[in-house]
């Protein structure tokens, strides 16, 4: 068993390579899968806010000189 990744051989490389890429591969599929899942029977509505009359709200008595 070599413990350097540097002195290994091919097939040691190639196994490397494969399991990464079905590691990949598989969290890929899992956050297709739960993004998918996720959305059904959920609709958003668009909420309308009007903008009412202008307020002045102060916490002091100070008066401004401008």
């Amino acid at each position: 068993m070599n413990h350097s990744i540097y002195s290994a051989d091919r097939s040691t490389h190639l196994k490397i390579v494969v399991v990464a890429l079905v590691a990949g591969i598989a969290v890929a599929g899992f956050g297709i899968k739960a993004r998918t899942g996720s959305d059904e029977g959920l609709t958003q509505t668009a909420r309308v806010i009007k903008a009412g009359k202008p307020v002045v709200i102060t916490s002091s008595n100070a008066s401004l000189v401008r």
